[in-house]
C-alpha cells in the first residue's frame, strides 16, 4: 500500500516542476520576441542611433560631431540602442508571458485589477520616455551649450557616455510617470488613506524638487522640467486613486482613521 504523504509530497514535487517548466517556456519566449524585433530592426541601427541622438545634434555647435572612444564603440553602441528599442517593442507581449504565469494564482477582482494596471503602468513608462525626449533633452542640451559658450569649451561627447545619460534619463522620467500608479496602489491596498495623501502633499513638493535636483542639471529651469511633472502626476494619482476606492472606499477610510 502507497504511502498518503509520500504521494503528496510527489503531486507537489510534480506541480512545482511543472510550474518551472512553464515559467522556462515563457521566459523563451519572451526573449524569442524581443530577437524577433531586434532582427528586423537591426538594419536600421545607425538610423536609430542617430534618431536617439538628434537632441544632441540639433544643439551642437556648427558642424558639432559626437566622438567614439572605444575602438568598438561604433558598432556596439547602435546595438546596445536598438536591442533597448527592441525590447520596449515586445514589451507588451513579455508584459503577457508574466500576466499568463501568474494569472490561474489569482482571484477574479485581482485579474481585473491587475490588467489595467500592467497596460497604464506601460503607457506611462513610454510617456515618460517621450517627454524626456522632445522636452528634457532638447531643454538640458541648450542649457549646457549656453554654459560652455562664455568658457570658449567645444561641447561634444563620446556616443557610449551619451548612451548612459539618456538611459538614466529614461528610466528616471519613465519611473516618475508610474507616480500615478503607485498612489493607486497604495489607496486602493489601504496602506495609505485619500486624507493622508492629501496631508502629505508638502512633503512630496519637497521631494520633487530634491529628486529633481539630483538627477537633472544644476540649473532651476532643468530642475522644474522634472518637478512640476512629477507633482501633477501626483495630484493625477490622488484623483484617480479616489475613482479607484469610490465614494465608499473614501468614507470607510476616513471612519478608520476617525475612530484610531
Amino acid at each position: 500500500m502507497s504511502d498518503p504523504q509520500q504521494n503528496k509530497d510527489e503531486a507537489v514535487e510534480e506541480t512545482f516542476i511543472s510550474h518551472l517548466v512553464e515559467l522556462r517556456d515563457r521566459i523563451i519566449r519572451a526573449g524569442i520576441s524581443v530577437i524577433v524585433v531586434f532582427i528586423g530592426l537591426v538594419y536600421w541601427a545607425p538610423d536609430i542611433f542617430k534618431l536617439l541622438a538628434r537632441p544632441l545634434m540639433q544643439n551642437l555647435p556648427k558642424d558639432g560631431k559626437m566622438i567614439v572612444t572605444d575602438v568598438t564603440g561604433s558598432f556596439f553602441v547602435p546595438m546596445k540602442v536598438t536591442m533597448l528599442v527592441a525590447f520596449v517593442i515586445a514589451l507588451p507581449f513579455v508584459l503577457y508571458q508574466i500576466w499568463a504565469f501568474v494569472a490561474p494564482g489569482l482571484y477574479q477582482h485581482e485579474k481585473k485589477l491587475v490588467a489595467p494596471l500592467v497596460g497604464s503602468s506601460y503607457t506611462l513608462f513610454l510617456c515618460g520616455m517621450a517627454f524626456a525626449y522632445f522636452v528634457v533633452f532638447p531643454t538640458i542640451f541648450r542649457v549646457m551649450a549656453h554654459y560652455n559658450a562664455p568658457l570658449g569649451a567645444e561641447m561634444t561627447t563620446d556616443i557610449d557616455n551619451y548612451l548612459s545619460f539618456v538611459l538614466t534619463m529614461f528610466i528616471a522620467f519613465g519611473v516618475t510617470f508610474e507616480v500615478p500608479i503607485v498612489v493607486v496602489l497604495l489607496a486602493r491596498m489601504g496602506v495609505v488613506s485619500i486624507k493622508k495623501l492629501k496631508e502629505i502633499r508638502p512633503y512630496v513638493i519637497v521631494g520633487a524638487f530634491v529628486i529633481s535636483a539630483v538627477v537633472t542639471p544644476p540649473d532651476v529651469f532643468s530642475q522644474l522640467i522634472l518637478a512640476i511633472p512629477l507633482i501633477v502626476l501626483y495630484e493625477a494619482g490622488i484623483i484617480a486613486a479616489r475613482i479607484v476606492v469610490g465614494k465608499d472606499g473614501v468614507k470607510k477610510q476616513e471612519e478608520e482613521a476617525a475612530a484610531e
